[in-house]
């Protein structure tokens, strides 16, 4: 085989796989493009709009290591992924936590609160069964806060998921914007090789073989 001719189908073959990243980077960015104007759209729309920072109190801005997110977007308005993020992991979540202290249940869940109204009604039933009505009342005013304290539970982690699902739609948005710079990238790599190889190939003499046997060197003859 000639060398222009190696040259020719190494650069075109070159050039095919460029064409090809640079179609998957597009396609990669358009769905980058896609999840950021979608996530901001939606999240738009609820008007969602963050404590200003003379709002906000210190227990709620040093309740966990992420807590002065809600210092960074004090008073904006929740477009985004990361505000989206830090809206539900600390500032509902705080709020739930109050909620729970306040009611008298600390560290209680939407779940764990289950099992303590079931504790309670029955610590009713059997109040009434012993005729001991001051113990029945107690239980039922704890039953009530329980019952209250679950429905909001309810509607915080409920809005909870919701937002940390737009968030997590957003971050797989930022790695599909991730890719497609690595594949533009790649593909402006594989567009200068094969530039370099259609160069080469013209400026190689066209008769050239690939690889040329060596020539061995003429043998004196033997003197007799």
């Amino acid at each position: 085989m000639k060398r222009r001719s190696l040259d020719l189908i190494l650069a075109g073959g070159g050039l095919m796989v460029a064409v090809i990243l640079v179609a998957l980077g597009f396609a990669l960015f358009t769905q980058y493009s896609f999840s950021q104007n979608y996530v901001k759209e939606e999240l738009g729309a609820q008007k969602i709009t963050f404590a200003t920072a003379d709002k906000l109190t210190t227990e709620e801005t040093t309740w966990k290591a992420g807590s002065a997110c809600l210092v960074t977007y004090a008073g904006q308005l929740m477009e985004t992924g990361p505000q989206a993020e830090c809206y539900a992991k600390y500032y509902i979540a705080k709020h739930m936590d109050n909620s729970a202290i306040a009611a008298g249940f600390p560290g209680a869940t939407y779940a764990t609160l289950g099992t303590i109204r079931t504790g309670l009604s029955a610590d009713i039933t059997a109040a009434k069964a012993k005729g001991d009505t001051t113990a029945a009342a107690d239980a039922q005013k704890k039953l009530d806060s329980a019952t209250s304290l679950r429905t909001t539970m309810q509607t915080g982690e409920t809005l909870r998921g919701l937002l940390l699902t737009v968030y997590g739609f957003s971050v797989l948005g930022d790695m599909a914007g991730l890719a497609s710079t690595l594949l533009y990238g790649l593909a402006a790599i594989m567009f200068a090789l094969a530039a370099a190889g259609f160069v080469h190939a013209f400026v190689t003499p066209k008769e050239k073989p690939v690889f040329a046997p060596a020539i061995e060197p003429a043998r004196k003859p033997i003197p007799a």
